[in-house]
């Protein structure tokens, strides 16, 4: 591998998730087609047995992220962490749960030190978090909570190669979202939307386009009157202080391949109405950005699959997808502390 391409960064930090899942197998997947898809230097953090469970491949351990880029031609660089318990495929427990939350927390540290350029996660367990004491809704609001930054000011972003989605809702009942809508919770989301987007990705001028809340966007207040009352006001408002938005656009008639062309994300109100559409067209390529922290963070958008664990079917497209992702943003960052101007 030509690893002349990415020297100038630092290697990128990957936490296994949950052991038991199939975080240790996407991420030695990856390792192994990192020529093909010139990925740059990773090392995974997390008990290098869970990755030893699934594959009899060289990993090396390592003492401190800088030695990643000399190992990662010949071995799989692995930050040691020590679990007790047993490591067991499809088999999640308290000390699996206690290690993917340690490497979480190590990966943010290391990330925001400068010693990782990206954080990329693997998929946990909720559950067995919960079950350890974990009060986080999941690992974007813990991220964001050590990052310093507020929970309405990291947004969630999914994206695949022809959509990228911003829920403006997340994990509530649909039965509760009319309320959670407001015209402040839209500006501040689609402001660190527009921001992330030129930051990370280099789109000077981003368009967003806004689905409504109800059938046919309310059809002028005959279904509903979210359209009326909060969505179109915020959209009004957020014209005036200068992004370039449009909508609300009735969601069903959003995602198909023109209406795409027209947007670079789309805005949503509900968790279901983004991942639908994202998951039918790159469900094995989906990647989660968190927008709106000082360093960056992606995720393959995909859960542990315990069921699978084990087997070797797990397909790493989505975390191949993450890391060139993180790689992107990185290296449009890069440029920018360096002064040059960003490519449209």
């Amino acid at each position: 591998m030509d690893t002349a391409i990415s020297c100038s960064l630092a290697p990128f930090a990957i936490a296994t998730g949950d052991p038991a899942g199939i975080g240790p197998e996407v991420i030695v997947k990856s390792w192994l087609v990192r020529e093909v898809h010139r990925l740059m230097p990773f090392f995974a953090i997390g008990e290098s047995r869970a990755l030893s469970a699934i594959w009899d491949g060289p990993i090396q351990t390592i003492a401190s992220p800088d030695e990643a880029a000399s190992v990662f031609d010949h071995a799989l660089p692995c930050l040691q962490l020590d679990m007790t318990g047993a490591i067991t495929p499809g088999q999640p427990n308290a000390d699996g749960a206690r290690c993917a939350l340690h490497a979480l927390e190590l990966g943010i540290g290391l990330t925001k030190s400068g010693a990782a350029a990206a954080l990329i996660t693997a998929p946990v367990g909720k559950s067995q978090l919960y079950s350890i004491g974990f009060t986080h809704p999941g690992q974007t609001e813990f991220i964001a909570e050590r990052c310093g930054v507020a929970r309405n000011n990291a947004v969630m972003m999914l994206a695949g190669p022809s959509l990228r989605v911003v829920p403006l809702t997340i994990h509530i009942p649909l039965s509760e979202v009319p309320a959670a809508l407001s015209v402040e919770l839209i500006r501040t989301r689609a402001h660190v939307t527009a921001r992330s987007l030129t930051r990370n990705f280099g789109i000077e001028n981003p368009r967003l386009a806004v689905a409504g809340l109800n059938p046919h966007a309310g059809e002028n207040g005959n279904i509903g009157r979210e359209e009326i009352e909060i969505i179109a006001p915020a959209i009004e408002t957020l014209r005036a202080e200068g992004l370039n938005i449009s909508g609300p656009y009735a969601p069903d008639a959003m995602f198909h391949g023109p209406a795409r062309e027209h947007y670079d994300a789309a805005l949503c109100m509900y968790h279901d109405q983004a991942l639908i559409p994202i998951k039918t067209l790159h469900f094995d390529e989906g990647v989660n950005m968190t927008l709106g922290l000082p360093i960056i963070r992606t995720s393959p958008d995909h859960g542990t699959a315990f069921d699978i664990a084990g087997q070797n079917i797990a397909d790493p497209g989505a975390m191949i997808a993450a890391i060139r992702m993180a790689e992107e943003a990185a290296r449009y960052r890069s440029t920018q502390a360096d002064g040059q101007p960003l490519s449209s």
